[in-house]
């Protein structure tokens, strides 16, 4: 099993180079648009792992001094990238197709074509279901984008293989633009869902509520245990590829000296990473009376 993320990229960079290599081949010897837009689709994804794999690299590099936050967000920049080259790629689909149509078009030796892609689209979901499985383990955004990409390339290779299907039963060869029009749709979709996610992301959108549950719960139980904890308030999340920064303000019950309340305040950071993995927390340790009880955040039964 390969088991950095840099390793997972690189495979999805040799599958693709295979695939395009196999495409522009098929493609030249049966002249179907459908499956020159799949070559060109292909070479959309390979440079989408391109960028998939110098990100994961330079997102696991430690904090410097130019980015004391680390560099985690070079994945979800990643991933932005990768989807505006599908649309990218969307529009050159969409329009080679439809001069196709307009002009008209002639397709031969289908059965190469049909065989590739029909080992394309196997290899794609192989490699994809590979990927969506290793970025779930490395909460990689940028491995996740990469799978997308190819499960979308599996899907759309499906619509392609349909309609070569279609144009060697019929011997209408409009079913070849057809079904390139179809893989631009699906690789639209695939696009604006990737710039979606990875945008709320570079934008600091907050983590879903559940996460947010969860640190709560994990302070809440804390101060089962210590109980000179008095409420917590301005407790803010957000997320840079895989990790996530949580920040708060702890307050405890006047008389607790300054020491006892940092050991305290490290044992609620401890139960907080526990609880979300990759997490960075910086808690503010103050005096109950610093702020008014109606503004502190209501404890949780944890």
């Amino acid at each position: 099993m390969i088991r950095t993320k840099s390793g997972a990229a690189g495979l999805s960079v040799a599958s693709n180079s295979l695939l395009i290599a196999l495409k522009l081949a098929a493609g030249a010897i049966t002249g179907s648009i459908a499956i020159l837009t799949e070559a060109i689709h292909s070479a959309i994804d390979l440079l989408a792992s391109v960028v998939a794999l110098v990100s994961v690299r330079r997102a696991d590099e430690p904090a410097d001094e130019e980015h004391p936050y680390g560099h985690e967000k070079v994945e979800n920049l990643a991933a932005a990238i990768e989807g505006m080259l599908i649309l990218v790629g969307a529009g050159v689909i969409v329009f080679e197709a439809t001069r196709r149509l307009a002009t008209g078009s002639e397709v031969e030796s289908l059965g190469v074509g049909i065989a590739v892609i029909g080992f394309s689209a196997a290899a794609n979901v192989a490699v994809s279901t590979y990927l969506y499985r290793r970025a779930r383990a490395l909460d990689s955004p940028a491995l996740e984008g990469d799978a997308a990409h190819l499960r979308a390339d599996a899907l759309t290779s499906l619509g392609v293989l349909l309609g070569l299907v279609l144009v060697e039963v019929t011997g209408e060869p409009a079913f070849d633009a057809i079904a390139a029009l179809a893989v631009a749709a699906a690789i639209v979709v695939a696009g604006l869902r990737i710039l979606t996610r990875s945008g709320r992301v570079l934008v600091d959108e907050a983590p879903p509520p559940d996460e947010l549950d969860r640190i709560e719960s994990a302070i809440a139980s804390e101060r089962q245990h210590h109980p000179e904890i008095a409420g917590y308030h301005k407790l803010r999340a957000r997320r840079a590829g895989a990790r996530r920064h949580i920040d708060l303000h702890l307050q405890f019950s006047s008389g607790t000296t300054l020491e006892h309340a940092h050991t305290v305040a490290h044992h609620v950071r401890g139960a907080i990473e526990r609880e979300i993995r990759r997490a960075d927390v910086l808690i503010h340790v103050e005096p109950e009376e610093s702020v008014k009880p109606e503004r502190a955040e209501p404890f949780r039964s944890g």
